[in-house]
C-alpha cells in the first residue's frame, strides 16, 4: 500500500486552510485548532508527497508550484465531500425550477464558476439564470423581486435597505508588487510606505471606492499613476514595475499574461477585508432559490 494513502481528511483540511489563509496562525483560528497542528499536519503531508507544499515566508506562507496543484486537488475532495452529506441526493434530484441570480464581476470572475458546477451536480433539475449586473443594479433586483437572489460585495453595501445578507467569506487585503521593487526589501510596509510609490487603482467593484476608504481614514492619499477596470491589465502594470496595488487574495494570482512575478506582502496598517455574500428578501425565496442559497452557506463553512 503506497503511504500516500495515508493521508486523512483532517490533514487535507488543515492543508487548504493554511493555503486559502496564508498564515498558520489564521488557519488555525479557522479551524478551531492549535497552529501546531496545522504545521504538524501541512509537515506530514510533505514527507509523504515528497515535495514542499510551502515556502516559508517572514510574514506567512506561500504555496509552491507544487502545493498549487496540489491544493486543486485537496480542494476538489473536500468539496465532493461536503456535497455528498449536505443534502440527501432523493431530494435534490427531485428539485425542478428556475433560480434568478444577479452577480457582479468579482463574484463570476473569481469565486462562481466551480461552485455553480459544484451545484448542478447536486440540482441537475435546476436551471440558473445568471445576470452580470453592478452592485445597485443587483440591490434593485432584490428590492423589486425581478432577482431571487444576489452575490457582490457586500461591504460596500448600504445597510438601511430591505433585504437580508449572509457573508460568504471574507478576503484579506494585500499589498501587490513587483519582485524588483523596492518595497520588496522593507521588513514592514505600511499604507505611509506605500504612499511614496506609484500606485495601480483597480476601479472594478467599486474598487476605487473602498480602497480610498481607508487610505483617508489614516489621512493619506495614494500616489495614482494608472486607473483600469481590467485585472490582466493591472496585473501586468504591477508585474512590470509601473506601480504596486492593494487588492484581495481572492484576485491574486501570482503571475501576470507574460509570465512576470507578482509578490504580495502584509500591510502593517488595518485594512478590512473584501467581504463577498450574498442578498435576498426575507421570507420570500422559492425552493430552488432556499436551495442555492443553503448550499453557497453550507459550501463556505467548509
Amino acid at each position: 500500500m503506497s503511504a500516500r494513502n495515508d493521508i486523512s481528511m483532517r490533514q487535507l483540511r488543515y492543508f487548504v486552510a493554511a493555503a486559502e489563509h496564508g498564515q498558520f496562525s489564521q488557519a488555525a483560528i479557522k479551524v478551531h485548532v492549535s497552529q501546531s497542528a496545522i504545521t504538524t499536519a501541512v509537515s506530514q503531508l510533505e514527507a509523504l508527497l515528497g515535495v514542499q507544499l510551502f515556502e516559508r515566508q517572514p510574514h506567512g506562507v506561500k504555496l509552491t508550484a507544487e502545493g498549487h496543484k496540489f491544493h486543486q486537488h485537496a480542494r476538489h475532495i473536500l468539496d465532493t465531500l461536503q456535497d455528498a452529506v449536505s443534502q440527501p441526493s432523493f431530494l435534490s434530484h427531485s428539485l425542478h425550477g428556475t433560480v434568478r441570480i444577479g452577480a457582479s464581476y468579482t463574484v463570476l470572475g473569481y469565486y462562481l464558476p466551480a461552485l455553480l458546477a459544484r451545484f448542478k451536480r447536486s440540482y441537475p433539475q435546476v436551471e440558473i439564470d445568471l445576470v452580470d449586473m453592478d452592485r445597485p443594479t443587483i440591490e434593485q433586483g432584490i428590492v423589486d423581486t425581478s432577482l431571487d437572489l444576489g452575490l457582490t460585495i457586500i461591504s460596500n453595501a448600504g445597510t438601511t435597505l430591505p433585504f437580508e445578507r449572509h457573508v460568504l467569506m471574507r478576503s484579506r487585503r494585500q499589498l501587490w508588487l513587483a519582485t524588483e521593487h523596492p518595497l520588496m526589501s522593507a521588513q514592514a510596509i505600511s499604507l505611509s510606505d506605500i504612499a511614496d510609490h506609484a500606485y495601480i487603482l483597480a476601479k472594478v467593484d467599486e474598487g476605487e471606492t473602498s480602497a480610498m476608504r481607508y487610505w483617508r481614514s489614516v489621512g493619506l492619499e495614494p500616489k495614482v499613476a494608472f486607473r483600469t477596470s481590467s485585472m490582466e491589465a493591472l496585473r501586468g502594470l504591477v508585474a512590470h514595475g509601473f506601480g504596486v496595488t492593494i487588492l484581495s487574495d481572492m484576485l491574486y494570482r501570482p503571475w501576470s499574461l507574460e509570465g512576470r512575478k507578482i509578490e504580495a506582502r502584509p500591510i502593517t496598517d488595518v485594512i478590512p477585508p473584501m467581504e463577498l455574500g450574498l442578498i435576498w428578501r426575507a421570507g420570500e425565496l422559492s425552493a430552488v432559490a432556499s436551495a442555492f442559497q443553503q448550499f453557497l452557506i453550507s459550501a463556505n463553512e467548509l
